[in-house]
């Protein structure tokens, strides 16, 4: 499928995506058990060159064509005062990603990843989800299709980021929406706000999810509370899903659209490893909710896909050590 007209497209794709390769991943576990190390010694980089190579049908891979895409929106639910940022922050820092000037900027360039900036009507906020639906069917689409469309068949691994004034807010409503609990228990400082604002997030988040919450699944939870740019992360990951492209999450905002997915189809996040765990409040407890251990903990909380394209370097040495290396036959070393 080259795109979707509608949310049951997405639901669709998500149910028919098929799985790793089984031959691969056998023959990755074979290579690995044959390396000139002893068993294990790379701790958690063996089982990801493993889920690597099963995601893309070769038993001894490489990773050569990264994509990075990062996708900005403009959130309704701002008006409320829930950011210590102005809306117009988000397309000044389109201008930066596209100047080159970001932290996502430099770390892509790093990893050797095509970076591409999506910007998702700017002009045009979602409504706030307080007193109405965030987007309608028409809208949710158009933002699912963009992420779908964005990602390159090509690519060998994915990496998606985000830039939204406000975003922190939509993504702690879907967690809440999603898995319960308390507000508090999701809502976090975003971009720095203080007490009051971190109160007043929480009591917006409490009023978003007591108009929309139990609505349907992941993707009409993702109507009702997300946001543009989080609804193309959405249809970005699915579309890797599709294509067996492996995805590293990065924060709290693009687990909280994986969570959409998760929250769909059983197996939608199958092909996603998570990159980091942020400094967001609520991140931890959604990568425990999505069964996701990640590999970084640097305390960032940027956004813009930074953590996990910096974890693009670890996937790497991961696979470079399994590809690379020489088995003990091949070494003439004794033991293996």
């Amino acid at each position: 499928m080259t795109t979707i007209q509608s949310a049951d497209d997405l639901r669709a794709a998500l149910r028919a995506a098929p799985g790793p390769d089984e031959i691969a991943t056998r023959g990755a576990a074979e290579r690995n058990g044959e390396l000139t190390k002893p068993p294990g010694a790379l701790g958690r980089l063996e089982d990801l060159a493993i889920w690597y190579a099963g995601w893309r049908g070769d038993p001894r891979p490489e990773i050569t064509a990264p994509q990075v895409i990062v996708f900005a929106g403009n959130h309704g639910v701002t008006a409320r005062g829930v950011s210590a940022f102005p809306s117009a922050v988000t397309a000044q820092m389109v201008a930066n990603f596209d100047a080159g000037g970001a932290a996502i900027n430099q770390l892509a360039r790093l990893a050797g990843a095509r970076m591409d900036v999506h910007a998702l009507s700017l002009d045009r906020p979602t409504e706030d989800f307080t007193a109405a639906p965030a987007m309608d069917e028409a809208g949710v689409v158009e933002a699912l299709r963009t992420g779908w469309e964005a990602v390159d068949p090509a690519a060998d691994l994915l990496v998606v980021g985000e830039m939204g004034i406000g975003n922190t807010t939509a993504a702690a409503a879907l967690a809440h929406a999603l898995y319960g609990g308390a507000a508090e228990d999701w809502v976090g400082r975003g971009t720095g706000v203080d007490d009051a604002g971190l109160a007043l997030k929480a009591q917006v988040v409490t009023e978003g999810v007591a108009r929309h919450g139990g609505a349907g699944d992941g993707l009409e939870t993702l109507r009702r509370l997300g946001g543009r740019e989080i609804a193309a992360m959405a249809g970005a990951i699915a579309r890797a899903r599709a294509e067996r492209v492996p995805v590293i999450l990065d924060g709290f905002i693009c687990c909280a659209a994986a969570a959409c997915l998760a929250e769909t189809a059983p197996g939608a996040l199958d092909h996603c490893v998570a990159g980091h765990v942020s400094a967001e409040a609520g991140h931890a407890a959604l990568l425990e909710r999505l069964g996701k251990a990640p590999l970084l903990s640097l305390g960032m909380r940027l956004g813009e896909g930074s953590g996990a394209a910096l974890a693009i370097q670890v996937l790497k040495g991961a696979v470079a050590c399994h590809s690379g290396m020489a088995t003990f036959a091949e070494a003439g070393v004794s033991g293996g």
